[in-house]
């Protein structure tokens, strides 16, 4: 596997850091004492080693392509994490906005 490969999936993988991050960052938003809460800190560890993956990555990607690699895989299981565990319900255009995003991080992924 080649450096640009292993970068691509080391992204990806911290995306999924990522959404756990997030899902401890809303389990904290919804107390008052939002920043003081163990939530808030592992949320907080947790978005932390995501930018040790980073600095892997940027030696090996251009810069809006981590972006693209960090957002869109995060986007998917964000929403599942929305519905499923915080009963949030998307509309359509959020719905076609994860559908679009997922069918051009496959062109990305496909033609970078």
């Amino acid at each position: 596997m080649d450096n640009k490969t292993v970068a691509v999936v080391v992204m990806i993988a911290f995306s999924v850091i990522g959404v756990l991050g997030d899902y401890f960052l809303k389990l904290a938003s919804k107390r008052d004492d939002s920043l003081t809460t163990p939530a808030f800190y592992v949320g907080f560890a947790l978005y932390a080693a995501a930018a040790f993956g980073c600095v892997f990555v940027m030696k090996h990607l251009k810069l809006a392509t981590i972006g693209f690699l960090y957002s869109v895989p995060m986007l998917v299981p964000l929403t599942a994490v929305g519905v499923a565990v915080f009963r949030e319900s998307p509309n359509y255009r959020e719905i076609a906005g994860v559908v679009l995003a997922v069918a051009a991080l496959i062109l990305l992924v496909r033609f970078a």
